[in-house]
């Protein structure tokens, strides 16, 4: 299992590089970078992918109701070009509290919505012509976009079962995000690895972000925990997760504690048949750099095998 990392996007770009680098340097095999109201992460990646080599860089993950297919191919194509070709493409629905709440677009038939967008991403992704005409989306291309980038590999973003069949189908995997353990073996890797088996497809990556903390004192990071990701619980598609988890807080799925305890949490991640441990450090500035030391020498020791 391989050992990611997502990255502070506070700060100035140089800053975030710096990060990244830093990141690197400890061994992490993967920087991801989230969109909610910062930088724009593709922009972001392609920057940070000009400057600091030799690692992936992936998006975990860029709304899809914030900006049309043809968009989407072009950023992420551009990020590609721009890292050298180590960009993976994470995208995701958001929530109907956002699309709809702040964004003002109807989120009704999510999964209708993000079918139609895959039929006309994945092939201007691939260098294809497209002419799409469904019931949400509409796509026409005069030819392929003209950017000297392979296509990235794809991964959406699926909690529920609906989507979990849609991305194995469709797509090169998931990324999940406050979803434990238990869920991800349970849950996650049979629903999306038997879809992907039906369409013929090879085995998804399945990318599982959380929280992380290395420290002396679990009981006041597990509060931290909880109190930075107060707003997780609330939105229906985490809550699921939470519930099939058997959890309540942010803090009941995340990995707390010394380095034996955070290594063995990762160890029985890597057990569900997960193909990726990316680490949400939440901390004190000297909890924060503990955290990335230990699972910087997890990826690099065999703590984890890569895939």
């Amino acid at each position: 299992m391989r050992i990611g990392v997502s990255i502070d996007v506070r700060g100035s770009v140089p800053e975030i590089c710096e990060q990244a680098a830093r990141q690197r340097q400890r061994g992490f095999v993967s920087i991801w970078a989230s969109q909610i109201f910062g930088y724009d992460a593709l922009g972001l990646l392609a920057v940070v992918g000009s400057r600091v080599a030799d690692v992936e860089l992936g998006t975990a993950v860029v709304p899809v109701y914030s900006r049309i297919p043809q968009v989407m191919a072009q950023q992420a194509l551009t990020a590609q070009a721009a890292s050298g070709g180590r960009l993976t493409l994470g995208i995701g629905l958001s929530h109907r509290v956002v699309v709809e709440g702040l964004w003002g677009l109807s989120f009704e038939r999510p999964a209708r919505y993000l079918r139609e967008y895959l039929e006309i991403l994945v092939p201007m992704l691939a260098g294809e012509r497209v002419q799409h005409s469904g019931e949400v989306l509409t796509a026409r291309t005069t030819g392929p976009l003209e950017i000297p980038a392979p296509p990235p590999p794809l991964i959406v973003a699926a909690l529920a079962p609906t989507m979990l069949r849609l991305a194995g189908r469709m797509a090169d995997g998931t990324v999940t995000w406050m979803t434990g353990t238990k869920t991800v073996a349970e849950h996650i890797v049979p629903t999306i690895g038997a879809a992907a088996h039906e369409a013929g497809r090879r085995e998804p990556r399945v990318v599982v972000t959380l929280p992380v903390t290395v420290t002396a004192d679990a009981q006041g990071a597990r509060r931290r925990i909880d109190e930075v990701f107060a707003i997780y619980p609330t939105l229906p598609s985490y809550a699921a997760m939470l519930e099939r988890e058997g959890a309540i807080a942010p803090s009941d799925v995340a990995f707390v504690g010394d380095e034996d305890d955070v290594a063995a949490s990762v160890a029985r991640l890597e057990a569900t048949g997960a193909t990726d441990f990316v680490a949400g450090i939440v901390g004190n500035a000297e909890e924060r750099a503990r955290t990335a030391d230990v699972l910087g020498s997890l990826a690099v020791s065999g703590g984890s095998s890569s895939a």
